[in-house]
């Protein structure tokens, strides 16, 4: 089992930044995807950005120059530097760790409303 705290979320102004975090703790060996989901108010969830234990990322294109996602192996932790925020960035934040065999984890989510 993996366990997904994330923080860093709150209320932020159009043009202005903020940081997720995503602390993973459990049985990591088996992970290899990592990464940042949101939904927003009366939509599904998509994707925002994913890193895979060899540093290879992924972005949606609504973020693409934007947002930066990290990763730190050897604390179990996962970021996301958001930055140029724009109100239709307001959403929860999901943290998701994959598997190796096909298990996906979430946390629980953070709130990020950019809003003036």
């Amino acid at each position: 089992q993996v366990q997904l705290v994330e923080s860093g979320g709150g209320l932020v102004q159009p043009g202005g930044s903020l940081r997720l975090s995503c602390a993973a703790s459990g049985i990591m060996f088996n992970i290899n995807a990592m990464g940042w989901y949101r939904q927003a108010p009366g939509k599904q969830r998509e994707l925002v950005a994913t890193i895979t234990s060899g540093g290879t990322t992924r972005y949606a294109d609504s973020v693409k120059g934007r947002f930066t996602i990290s990763r730190d192996n050897a604390k179990s932790a996962v970021y996301l530097q958001m930055n140029s925020l724009k109100p239709e960035d307001t959403a929860i934040y999901y943290c998701n760790a994959g598997s190796r065999i096909g298990t996906n984890y979430w946390g629980k989510g953070t709130l990020v409303t950019v809003s003036s």
